[in-house]
């Protein structure tokens, strides 16, 4: 077979790239997360050189002042400003680099009009959920450094809809959106494209840099002792004990504000207007706060903004599970999870359902085996994967089809599958009941590859993992438009 990275289109390789700039580890040491690690790391040092340069500075200050004293206070001045210098260029850099990637994910998922952000957006998160594996050891892995992208495009996606129901409170976003109503904000970037740009600047990208920062306190020294042991041997995705849990989160808030304030803080004006530059800085300083607010408000959100990162965190943490009770086939009960955490005021039901109707249960990219409805008779099932975002009905996802009469095919159609046709639900399941064995057999040894390798597979699959369909080239054009 052709090469797997070779045979990927330009836009898997491209969701493969940024997800490792977000949360990959290279030689290079340059993607969001090393070069937080650096930060955690060289802090202690940094904070004791600039301790004992105040300390010099103060002590000589205090004796006698010489010639030769006063030399050497401007000697150590101009060290500590040099020494500023140096770190303020580094936080600058670490904060071009995080919004570049901000960027990067908007271009992505988003597009002119409001169906085709939505179709950008149902493309990225199918893409990262085929790409990411179902089976094998790299599971928790792979989907820790895939999560950031995914959790960003759903917070995109959910400021989309709480901005059309009404449903912002929050002063900063409600005074970006100016006159937009809820009526205008699915045409905002086609009628007014120079306050959309600012809208995406004020907001967008600072609800993706706290989306994408959300969890990177985990990766301070204190939270990396909690999770690999003091020893370093333990497994960093187990399940933790309640008290170390808490106080795992406790340093992540902690230190994932001290990053974002010290390590990326705002960007510095380039110009040479005082009346523009004191502008920038208060717009910047309001962006800095907002990104801060939310990421203090997402730890306890109750109906608060604090849902807009809340709800997408629990959301991919159970579709790009971490954890060893990971299961393929129960990806379609997330949102029970969810209202689970809704009902305890983890989080908000009202948001909960707007997530629901935008997603549906079936997550982008997800197999689903359904029956024909043009079949008159019961004697065969097909392949279709979860393409698109809006379903009319929650439980009835929008597929482009996999396979047709038994035969894997590259250019399907999108079609509803209704819950009547769809082998997940277990009435469905039961209208099969009357094939025999033999066809079933029959039918499997069609559709999977390496059948003989896999006899344990239920002979009635209520769903199928399109991962290897996926890896083909070929196949990977699952959103290119086509008709019902």
């Amino acid at each position: 077979m052709e090469n797997k990275a070779q045979s990927d289109t330009n836009f898997t390789i491209h969701v493969k790239n940024i997800c490792s700039r977000i949360y990959g580890r290279s030689q290079l040491k340059d993607s969001m997360l090393e070069r937080a690690l650096e930060y955690y790391q060289q802090k202690p040092s940094v904070d004791r050189k600039l301790d004992k340069l105040k300390q010099n500075i103060h002590k000589i200050m205090e004796q006698v002042a010489t010639d030769k004293s006063r030399q050497y206070i401007v000697r150590l001045e101009r060290e500590q400003r040099d020494y500023h210098d140096v770190l303020t260029s580094e936080r600058i850099d670490r904060h071009q680099h995080l919004y570049t990637i901000c960027e990067e994910i908007i271009g992505l998922c988003e597009g002119d009009s409001f169906d085709e952000s939505n179709r950008k957006s149902a493309q990225l998160l199918g893409t990262i959920q085929l790409v990411t594996p179902t089976e094998g050891k790299k599971i928790a892995v792979i989907n820790e450094q895939y999560k950031p992208l995914y959790k960003s495009v759903l917070c995109l996606r959910l400021l989309d809809k709480l901005c059309i129901d009404e449903h912002i409170v929050e002063p900063y976003i409600k005074a970006a959106l100016g006159d937009n109503t809820a009526l205008k904000y699915t045409t905002f970037a086609e009628d007014n494209p120079e306050a959309y740009k600012v809208f995406v600047e004020t907001v967008k990208i600072p609800l993706v840099m706290a989306s994408l920062l959300q969890d990177i306190g985990n990766n301070h020294p204190e939270s990396l002792t909690i999770l690999f042991g003091a020893d370093y041997k333990e497994d960093p995705f187990r399940t933790l004990p309640i008290e170390e849990r808490k106080t795992l989160l406790q340093i992540n808030y902690r230190e994932t504000v001290k990053y974002l304030v010290n390590g990326i803080g705002a960007p510095m004006y380039i110009g040479n207007s005082k009346a523009d530059r004191d502008k920038y800085n208060i717009i910047e300083q309001k962006k800095l706060l907002f990104i801060k607010h939310l990421l203090k408000s997402s730890v306890n959100p109750k109906k608060g903004i604090g849902n807009l990162l809340k709800v997408p965190q629990i959301y991919s943490s159970i579709i790009l599970s971490t954890k060893s009770s990971y299961n393929y086939k129960l990806l379609p009960k997330v949102f029970q999870v969810l209202n689970q955490n809704a009902e305890r005021g983890a989080c908000s039901k009202v948001i909960v359902d707007c997530l629901a109707k935008i997603i549906g249960h079936f997550p982008q990219g997800y197999g689903v085996t359904y029956i024909p409805s043009e079949q008159d008779i019961y004697d065969r099932y097909e392949y279709g994967i979860v393409s698109q975002l809006y379903p009319e009905s929650p439980e009835h996802p929008i597929c482009r089809t996999a396979t047709r009469n038994l035969t894997f095919i590259s250019h399907g159609q999108d079609i509803e599958i209704k819950k009547a046709n769809n082998l997940y639900f277990t009435e469905t399941a039961k209208c099969f009941s009357t094939i025999s064995k033999d066809r079933l057999n029959e039918i499997l040894e069609l559709l999977v590859s390496n059948y003989h390798e896999r006899k344990q597979l239920d002979l009635l699959p209520r769903c199928w993992q399109p991962g290897e369909f996926f890896e083909l080239k070929i196949n990977q054009k699952l959103w290119n438009k086509a008709k019902y």
